[in-house]
């Protein structure tokens, strides 16, 4: 899952990314308004941060533009502006949550996980692909019934393939969705996640197929 913050004050923008990698999502960080449509007009992502004391755009004209565009992505904004005129005016305008600083990190995460869950599986968290069950909103997998122990990057390469089930998904697809654009991604980085995942899943009949020159889909292997 991939994270837009769009956050000007360096030291809470810093925060947040830290603490939602810790959490196991893909953080990309911005603190220009102008930037932020630029990139959201090229890229999606599965939940915006949004701050409204935006340099260039303020955030009502991010939010705007994102909307006109058609974008779906759940948006969750985080201000200091506390008047009712300003909650109406984002909620109005397509936001999906509006948040007060300052704010306790708990709720947000809980706030995100909701927001990113609503937005993925139409309210539902869990992902199924024969034996294999992925909880998006609580990050665990079984296989058969039983727990899977894997990694924050083999749950994240896993989750992106139950997402696009049934299609090819390419290296660079799985990276953006991996990492941040500050993060350095190893030239086997994904092929060793996907190697070690394989492992865990075959023996409950679920494999990876690897399409030469393409990417990677995730299927049912054949019955014995």
């Amino acid at each position: 899952m991939k994270i837009l913050i769009v956050e000007d004050d360096p030291v809470l923008a810093d925060g947040l990314t830290r603490s939602l990698r810790h959490a196991e999502y893909a953080v990309d960080c911005l603190n220009n308004g102008a930037e932020a449509d630029h990139v959201l007009a090229a890229q999606s992502y599965d939940l915006v941060i949004l701050d409204l004391g935006l340099p260039g755009l303020d955030g009502f004209e991010v939010l705007r533009r994102l909307r006109r565009r058609g974008a779906a992505a759940p948006v969750l904004v985080l201000t200091a502006r506390d008047g009712l005129p300003d909650r109406v005016k984002g909620l109005d305008l397509g936001a999906d949550d509006y948040m007060i600083k300052p704010f306790d990190l708990p709720e947000l995460e809980a706030r995100v996980r909701a927001l990113i869950r609503r937005g993925q599986t139409g309210g539902g968290s869990a992902l199924a692909h024969g034996a294999l069950v992925l909880d998006t909103a609580g990050r665990r997998a079984t296989l058969a019934g039983e727990p899977l122990d894997l990694s924050a990057r083999e749950l994240g390469v896993l989750e992106v393939l139950m997402m696009r089930s049934g299609r090819v998904v390419n290296k660079e697809q799985l990276a953006e969705q991996l990492y941040g654009w500050d993060e350095e991604v190893g030239p086997n980085a994904i092929e060793v996640y996907v190697h070690r995942l394989r492992r865990k899943l075959e023996p409950a009949g679920v494999s990876i197929r690897t399409i030469r020159g393409l990417g990677y889909l995730l299927e049912k292997a054949p019955s014995a």
